[in-house]
């Protein structure tokens, strides 16, 4: 049901059973797929594309040209999975020139005031507590969980089945299966219990936990930890995930704590 005190623009593409309710704005070019919710005073702006069975809460705006001053109106566009909710006043910017688009993956949860600058991209499963924010260009993998008030660097990645505590300051790539958290931001063992939700045998957990002692607690820099982990250890997702995503980091990885001891969860 689209409310006749909602103003959706003649050229938007409206899916089957799409419920906009009154104040929702819908702009020229947008497309929204079916069985979606799009609430009270939410915006939609053009070049954006919002998957089936979307939740869109009050005042969530969602394709605002970016807050760089380098974009001059290039057409760029933003991606929103399907199954995903974007909560009150949450924001998600277009892409500029760099990706031309900013993309949220498929059942990600973005809590109410969370902002997701220009070239972002998202996997699925993503969750983002209250007032998070990612700058620019970072990149966020699959089952990521990211803490309340939390501030992303811009160009950080952060790695698969992760999980960021609340009020972190996130300069630094986040490597997959971790925690990560205290004061300074820093290496907190590995994210065992999202793990195992997920599915991981202890085996495969057992296995991730002493990939990372040798990166984090045996005194090893990263040359050295990652010789001894291709040699310990057996090529499969897991080891590669964890070394492919060093060794392509260019920001470097998140730090161990100073008063890291060799007895993690």
């Amino acid at each position: 049901m689209i409310s006749s005190l909602a103003q959706v623009h003649p050229s938007a593409k409206i899916g089957n059973n799409v419920t906009i309710d009154a104040f929702a704005v819908i702009d020229d070019g947008v497309t929204i797929g079916d069985d979606t919710h799009i609430m009270s005073h939410a915006v939609i702006y053009k070049g954006s594309t919002i998957g089936k069975s979307c939740r869109i809460f009050p005042g969530a705006v969602i394709g605002a040209i970016p807050q760089d001053l380098k974009f001059v109106g290039e057409e760029t566009t933003v991606e929103i999975g399907d199954y995903t909710t974007i909560r009150e006043c949450a924001t998600v910017n277009r892409g500029t020139k760099d990706k031309w688009k900013t993309v949220v993956g498929e059942h990600c949860l973005l809590m109410a005031y969370t902002h997701i600058a220009h070239d972002c991209i998202l996997g699925n499963y993503v969750i983002l507590a209250n007032s998070v924010q990612l700058a620019g260009h970072v990149e966020v993998s699959d089952y990521a969980i990211i803490g309340g008030t939390t501030g992303v660097t811009q160009f950080v990645k952060i790695g698969a089945h992760t999980y960021t505590a609340a009020h972190a300051i996130v300069t630094k790539d986040v490597p997959p299966y971790i925690k990560t958290g205290r004061v300074p931001f820093c290496y907190a063992g590995i994210n065992s219990v999202g793990l195992q939700r997920r599915g991981f045998t202890s085996e495969q957990i057992n296995e991730i936990l002493e990939i990372y002692r040798h990166v984090y607690t045996r005194g090893l820099n990263i040359s050295q930890a990652l010789e001894l982990i291709e040699s310990k250890f057996s090529a499969g997702n897991e080891r590669d995930e964890i070394v492919n995503f060093i060794k392509s980091s260019k920001r470097g990885i998140v730090k161990a704590s100073a008063k890291e001891t060799d007895n993690e969860d």
